[in-house]
């Protein structure tokens, strides 16, 4: 049994139902030949967030602009080819959707709506080409009445500013990373920790697509959209540094003596580390209620550590590894001090960011995901093949249907192609389509042909819609109510041309059928894949990065930057968790640890920084060891998941022999670094052993690279 509706739900539906018959009664009055365009465009663009709506409304308008300027100039030069014509749409709007699934801000909108409302104004424009600058005006004019309509309404009726549903999610983003931290320094277990680093990475990918709404929201949050993006860059930072902080203790042993199959001779910390580690810890428990100085005494605490022991290459790879541990902690401490900071920023309205903070905000890398080229492609390839396929059918019969039905093509297969698999949407639309159908007819033939003004239309509309509108609010059920929108909407624009009959109702609801089977069919040909398929896809895009940032050459000026690779990588994190829950078993889900790949490319990146620094004696065995991570993951991006090769072993003591012969120096402590970071992630199960002597390094010609 339906839940009785909220007060937001009730409050959205009511807000959309007045947009759109506001919409429809300025379109009835500007006399536009399809004012149920303009009202069935309001319930697209709607939204229960009113940021979300204003954002998008703005790249709406300027895509329907430029696919009614294209349309024009496409009917005009081909309309005696209709066979070139039909080719020249296919490719706009499968070009347009290439561009727009590149682009996961609200910008992927512009090219979107200029992509299939070239379609929309085209396809039903050729049976007559002469009217086609007054067609094409029409539907630019109806739906950016729509969208007006909807915005203004959504803005100024009692709007649901996006800004505290985002600090909702921020302050429970924060909750989950320190309750990540506390995990982590008390040792928790692998499901555990497994579970909470996919909880964050999901956190961040959505707080950072929520973030792009946030200059346009109603909320006078929108006046922090700097401090919360700082705040969001420092969260990112969060996930390979707690992970490093983790893989350290688990190498190194715990102050209570618990011993690691790898720590080495005795499994514990040193009497100093292990106080600063609890001094860590409480001062986290204590949150927002912790001395403002406490974080500047802690991170003092470490560097006066760091700085008595060094990397104490005497004691091997247990000295790197624990000077590494030093250095994570610290990076821990800062974040965690920063996000607390601006956090307090926010809930102030203190725009500004703190000193140390600015130029690394200036420097960062903004909206920068993860980018399937070729999916992109096959979904543009399916736009393009069902256009034209039910564009030369409509040619070859004379169909009198047909361009609903090409118009429906290029619809479907653009609303659906973000998604890994869109075959279950669109099917869901064709149901709910053929469910409209009855409730289309009842409207379209019996109920509305007895009214004759614009108050009782509106009373008929009413029941219906606003029913629907409560079940657009519910996420779970939205696909469901926006398929009968569209069903009843569609047919309702039959009456503007006065072909509100039978013949022309079944004609055209049969158009827009044979459209959606196709948009399903030939998606599932094209591009139709699983999770499990989206999950290793996302994996290699990530080892052929990291090959990529390893082979960079030493006479290369151009040092790699971490921000857009971090970025990158963190949103890949993201993705990859939602389809791995969605994977259900399909993937060995053991064998995948992306943030392990994160952390691989910002070593590699620190190393490939550090190395004009490094000398001529550590030169030969970084460049091997860059050599064998590129080979490596080259394999892995190759389907051929070999471990890492033995040879690395090797050369990573070579090179941490020349770290240790080099004069002290910060460059060379963040090498040293960097390789026992580099060296836990590739050989997690190596022995924290002394170096091999000098007499039995490896030679060069030994090594494989």
């Amino acid at each position: 049994m339906p839940k009785a509706p909220t007060f937001d739900e009730l409050l959205f539906s009511l807000k959309s139902f007045a947009a759109s018959m506001l919409a429809l009664y300025i379109a009835f009055g500007m006399g536009l030949p399809r004012p149920f365009w303009a009202m069935l465009t309001a319930y697209v663009v709607s939204s229960p967030l009113s940021g979300t709506v204003r954002s998008k409304a703005v790249f709406r308008v300027v895509g329907t602009v430029i696919g009614c300027i294209v349309s024009l100039v496409l009917t005009v030069e081909l309309i005696n080819a209709p066979e070139l014509l039909t080719l020249a749409v296919a490719l706009w709007v499968g070009g347009c959707l290439f561009i727009s699934l590149l682009d996961r801000t609200p910008r992927s909108y512009t090219f979107m709506l200029a992509g299939y409302t070239a379609g929309l104004i085209v396809f039903p424009g050729v049976a007559n080409p002469e009217a086609i600058f007054d067609t094409g005006l029409a539907r630019v004019e109806e739906i950016i009445l729509g969208i007006v309509c909807a915005t203004v309404v959504h803005s100024v009726v009692l709007p649901r500013g996006l800004g505290p549903v985002l600090l909702t999610r921020l302050d429970a983003a924060l909750r989950d990373a320190e309750r990540w931290t506390l995990d982590a320094l008390d040792g928790a277990g692998a499901d555990a920790r497994l579970r909470d680093r996919h909880k964050m990475a999901t956190d961040l990918t959505e707080l950072r697509v929520m973030t792009t709404h946030l200059p346009y929201d109603t909320s006078d949050l929108r006046w922090m959209t700097r401090p919360m993006r700082a705040l969001q860059d420092r969260m990112a930072y969060l996930l390979p540094v707690l992970t490093a902080v983790q893989d350290r203790l688990n190498a190194l042993g715990r102050p209570d003596g618990t011993m690691s199959p790898h720590s080495g001779s005795d499994g514990r910390l040193s009497d100093g580390l292990a106080t600063v580690l609890e001094e860590v810890r409480n001062w986290i428990v204590a949150g927002a209620a912790a001395q403002s100085t406490e974080a500047g005494r802690l991170i003092d605490r470490l560097d006066r550590l760091a700085a008595d022991e060094g990397p104490d290459l005497a004691d091997g790879w247990r000295g790197a590894t624990r000077f590494s541990l030093i250095h994570r902690l610290r990076a821990l401490v800062e974040i965690h001090r920063d996000c607390r900071e601006l956090r307090a920023h926010v809930a102030s309205g203190n725009r500004s960011l703190p000193d140390r903070l600015d130029p690394l905000a200036r420097k960062r890398s903004r909206g920068v995901f993860h980018v399937d080229r070729g999916m992109a492609l096959w979904s543009a390839a399916a736009a393009v093949l069902g256009i034209t396929i039910v564009g030369g059918f409509w040619i070859l019969t004379g169909w009198s249907s047909g361009s609903a039905a090409a118009m429906m093509v290029a619809v479907f297969t653009c609303f659906f192609a973000s998604f890994d698999d869109p075959v279950p949407g669109i099917r869901l639309f064709l149901v709910y389509t053929l469910a409209s159908l009855p409730l289309s007819a009842f409207y379209l033939l019996v109920v509305l042909p007895s009214f004759d003004s614009f108050p009782m239309l509106v009373l008929c509309l009413a029941p219906t819609l606003l029913t629907l509108g409560v079940f657009v609010a519910r996420p779970a059920v939205m696909g469901k109510a926006m398929a009968l929108i569209f069903g009843v909407g569609g047919s309702l624009s039959l009456l503007d041309t006065g072909n509100g009959d039978f013949a022309s109702f079944l004609n055209s609801s049969t158009g827009q059928i044979v459209g959606i089977v196709t948009a399903m069919l030939v998606t599932r040909m094209c591009r139709s894949v699983g999770a499990a398929w989206s999950a290793r896809r996302l994996l290699h895009a990530g080892w052929r990065e990291i090959a990529d940032l390893a082979a960079v050459s030493a006479k290369d000026r151009s040092v790699p930057s971490a921000d857009g690779f971090e970025s990158r990588m963190l949103d890949r994190v993201g993705l990859l968790s939602v389809r791995l829950a969605q994977a259900t078993g399909s993937v060995d889900v053991d064998a995948i640890d992306a943030v392990r790949d994160l952390r691989v490319g910002l070593n590699v990146v620190e190393l490939q920084r550090v190395r004009p620094t490094l000398g001529q004696e550590a030169g030969p065995a970084l460049e091997r060891i860059l050599r064998g991570v590129a080979g490596h993951f080259r394999a892995l991006s190759a389907k051929r998941p070999d471990p890492a090769p033995a040879e690395l072993l090797e050369s990573m003591d070579d090179l941490l022999s020349a770290i240790g012969a080099a004069l002290p120096c910060p460059e060379r402590d963040r090498a040293a670094v960097a390789l026992a970071s580099l060296r836990r992630s590739l050989f997690p199960d190596a022995v924290l052993g002394n170096l091999r002597p000098p007499n039995e390094m490896v030679p060069l010609q030994r090594v494989r690279a």
